[in-house]
């Protein structure tokens, strides 16, 4: 039995108030600005850019000042950042500020990628204590009256959990929220979540919100995760990948309708489209570069609809939109919405792994000066986890 919200709760993120307790998932290589458009135009809520490197934005490089970019349309603006050194992470956050490039903050610790672990990063930051809150506290103290927050993991495996300590550590710090998705770096996306996480972080932490990532995958979900944890919030990934639609479907559960977006393999199609038209915009006119990125997108759009093999393998090698045209006009526009087959888990779940670490990195909860070198290789764009 579906399970929706008697009240539609809102969300407060420092002075950002949100009708919707949602915030949309960084994602690298998916949310940028045309996606976040795209999800926009369906439902309410916060939508986050992807992981942008610290040092990177630093330094200015012309990819990093791309991701920073906001569409007019985009408010409030939301920046997640990701770094190893607090000097690095917080220059790049007072450069945001100075320069009026956001109006939400929030920095990446919960990354599974082994390039990044293993040279202490991402999801692997935080069991060194003095490192994680020299990071934060430096981060909030240079964004001043911008809301920051963070995103972790639970930890790095079932034996090196950090979610507790890091999370009381950053509500010390000032921070405006924080969000937990409830798997370890070692399960990287595998099996199911544990939710049960989230309910001990919102025990501990008591006096900034508490959200709740992994495993949304409808607005049922959302709200049983919110009644079951006591989460503020919910932040979505995965589930949104081929469905923007999902963000409306949100907005409706937490305003305790029913019904739910069922959209038919001809608005399936349509909003494929507008996807490809708004990257085209998001790439400054290069049609190609919109092409090839839209790409991806293909296989999480069509997600159990009936369009034949041949048809997804040439959408999945689209030139140009008007080649994107003619395939789509060979779809049957009047297919109804497939139900189930439509629904459900979507992107690479990978499977549990040991997480690659520093040498002696588990040896002590403090940062050794011989890992201080591989600190500075982690700074690469990969997923936020």
């Amino acid at each position: 039995m579906t399970v929706l919200a008697t009240q539609a709760p809102s969300l407060q993120i420092g002075p950002i108030a949100l009708d919707v307790p949602v915030v949309l998932a960084p994602m690298a290589g998916i949310t940028n600005t045309a996606f976040r458009r795209l999800c926009r135009e369906f439902g309410a809520g916060l939508y986050v850019s992807e992981m942008i490197t610290s040092r990177a934005l630093v330094e200015r490089t012309e990819g990093s000042m791309r991701l920073i970019k906001h569409h007019e349309s985009e408010t409030p603006r939301s920046i997640q950042l990701y770094g190893v050194d607090p000097k690095t992470v917080a220059e790049a956050v007072t450069m945001l500020v100075a320069e009026d490039r956001a109006d939400h903050i929030d920095l990446n610790f919960g990354c599974p990628v082994p390039k990044v672990t293993r040279k202490g990063g991402g999801a692997a930051l935080p069991w060194k204590l003095d490192l994680f809150r020299d990071i934060v506290e430096q981060a909030v103290q240079a964004a001043g009256a911008l809301p920051l927050t963070i995103k972790m993991r639970k930890g790095i495996d079932s034996d090196h959990l950090t979610y507790l300590e890091a999370g009381r550590i950053a509500e010390g710090a000032g921070v405006a929220s924080i969000a937990l998705h409830a798997r370890t770096a070692s399960e990287f996306y595998s099996g199911h979540a544990d939710w049960s996480a989230i309910t001990r972080l919102k025990e501990s932490v008591s006096t900034v919100p508490v959200l709740g990532n992994g495993d949304i995958w409808s607005g049922a979900d959302a709200i049983r995760m919110v009644r079951e944890t006591g989460a503020d919030g919910v932040v979505v990934g995965r589930g949104c990948l081929g469905r923007p639609w999902l963000f409306g479907d949100l907005a409706a559960a937490f305003r305790g309708e029913e019904d739910i977006a069922q959209p038919s393999l001809g608005t399936v199609a349509a909003t494929l489209r507008r996807h490809a038209e708004l990257l085209v915009d998001f790439f400054d006119g290069d049609e190609d570069h919109a092409c090839r990125d839209i790409r991806k997108h293909v296989a999480w759009y069509f997600k159990g609809y009936p369009v034949g093999g041949d048809l997804r393998a040439s959408l999945a090698t689209v030139e140009s939109l008007q080649q994107m045209d003619d395939l789509l006009g060979m779809l049957d526009w009047e297919q109804p919405y497939p139900g189930e087959a439509a629904e459900g888990p979507r992107g690479r779940a990978g499977t549990p792994k040991r997480p690659s670490l520093p040498d002696g990195w588990l040896l002590s909860r403090e940062l050794a000066d011989t890992h201080r070198a591989e600190l500075a290789e982690a700074e690469l764009s990969h997923s936020g986890g």
